[in-house]
């Protein structure tokens, strides 16, 4: 399935594209980007003809979020993608590790390889963002604006190719932008930023899979102002931060890694966690509050 739009999905059935409808038989069962369905009736993809999904395949993977991080209503992104792209502009707007680290938790709960996307490198220098994931096994791709178009794009199609890839990220941070160069003739509308609060328009309404010249599948998404992360087991938060997770070893029972008992300051402050530990337990710490429901805007410090 390419596409969801006001009640019609946009599937691709032998190389050519079939609209159709769900089935009432489905249910309340999620149709979304990504999934592999079944269909019966025109299939021809002509004119005026409307197809029906009568299943929905297993998935391989399902990238989920919430609105926040207090909400029980789950929403499904994207299905089978199995790399997510972590779009984030060094500058126009201000890049948030925050958002950063959330998008990660997701893509390691999914099952789904972390890939961070660095935009706007003719703005700012990429160096200190990326200190706070020195240590971490992420891949990263920087790319930047030149008067011939956009540099890094080479290396970006390398890190797509032959798999399926969501691209997730703030507005304005130039996802369209980037698919819009990867997939020649696609045409995404791109927006511009606000001077007044950092914050992009909203260009993208609804997800779009779009199949790269060589071979795999890129999936632009609307942009989100938040990736709540009510859906994931606090237990689980931990496992994204694998340059902290071995020094919980040490965490008494129970621990709640947020707590004057916690062995993971300790573990920063022997430098294990390298460079960006404190920067890193800061941020792991502030996950785990807000998933908590409590207020996270005066996290502990790591001692």
């Amino acid at each position: 399935m390419t596409t969801v739009d006001r009640g019609r999905w946009t599937c691709l059935v032998d190389g050519h594209e079939v609209v159709a409808m769900r089935a009432r038989e489905l249910g309340r069962t999620s149709t979304v980007v990504g999934d592999r369905v079944a269909l019966v009736g025109d299939t021809s993809g002509a004119p005026g003809t409307l197809a029906r999904i009568v299943r929905v395949e297993p998935r391989t993977s399902v990238l989920r979020r919430t609105a926040d991080d207090t909400d029980p209503y789950e929403r499904v992104v994207v299905a089978n993608a199995d790399q997510l792209a972590i779009v984030t502009a060094l500058a126009d707007p201000e890049p948030r590790a925050r958002m950063v680290d959330r998008c990660l938790v997701a893509a390691y709960d999914a099952g789904m390889t972390p890939l961070l996307v660095l935009t706007k490198a003719d703005l700012a220098d990429p160096a200190e963002f990326l200190a706070n994931y020195a240590g971490l096994d992420i891949a990263h791709i920087v790319t930047r604006r030149t008067p011939g178009g956009i540099d890094g794009l080479d290396e970006l199609h390398a890190a797509l190719h032959d798999r399926m890839t969501v691209l997730v990220g703030h507005s304005g941070v130039g996802k369209s932008t980037l698919v819009n160069a990867l997939v020649p003739g696609v045409d995404r509308a791109t927006g511009h930023v606000n001077a007044v609060t950092g914050r992009g328009r909203h260009t993208s309404t609804s997800a779009i899979a779009l199949a790269l010249p060589g071979g795999g599948w890129v999936i632009d998404t609307p942009g989100v102002r938040s990736f709540g992360l009510a859906h994931i087991d606090p237990d689980h938060i931990i496992d994204a931060f694998p340059d902290l997770a071995e020094g919980t070893a040490d965490c008494p029972r129970g621990c709640s890694h947020d707590e004057p008992e916690c062995a993971l300051d300790a573990w920063v402050a022997g430098g294990h966690a390298g460079p960006s530990g404190t920067v890193r337990l800061a941020s792991l710490r502030r996950l785990l509050r807000n998933r908590g429901g409590s207020d996270d805007t005066e996290p502990r410090e790591p001692e």
